[in-house]
Formats: structure tokens, sequence, C-alpha cells
């Protein structure tokens, strides 16, 4: 398994209790339903490494 590294991640009150609310709706942890909602917006962005694991080039 890759290696995880923590971080302090400052959020609003409000915007926590939504996502606890919504981690509990899809049984998941708050920090594995924060960890899924970046995952599916960096792929929606089109950021999301390759199979080699590079991340896409800055578009200038």
């Amino acid at each position: 398994m890759a290696e995880r590294k923590p971080f302090l991640l400052r959020v609003d009150p409000a915007l926590l209790e939504a996502l606890q609310r919504w981690a509990n709706d899809d049984l998941r942890s708050l920090n594995g339903q924060i960890e899924f909602v970046l995952r599916r917006a960096v792929q929606q962005a089109g950021r999301a490494a390759d199979s080699s694991g590079a991340s896409d080039p800055p578009k200038s």
C-alpha cells in the first residue's frame, strides 16, 4: 500500500459537519470521505497521475 502523509487541514466547521454526514451515509470514515472527494475532484479536473505515476504537466 502507498505511504500516506499526514497534514493539518483547516476547514469551516459547517463544511466539516456536512462531510461527516456524507461519510456516515457512505459508511466511510471522515478521513476516507475527504480523500474520496479530493481524488474524484482531481480526476474530474484532469489532474490525476497517469499510469506511470507522473502527473500531467502544467498548462501554459
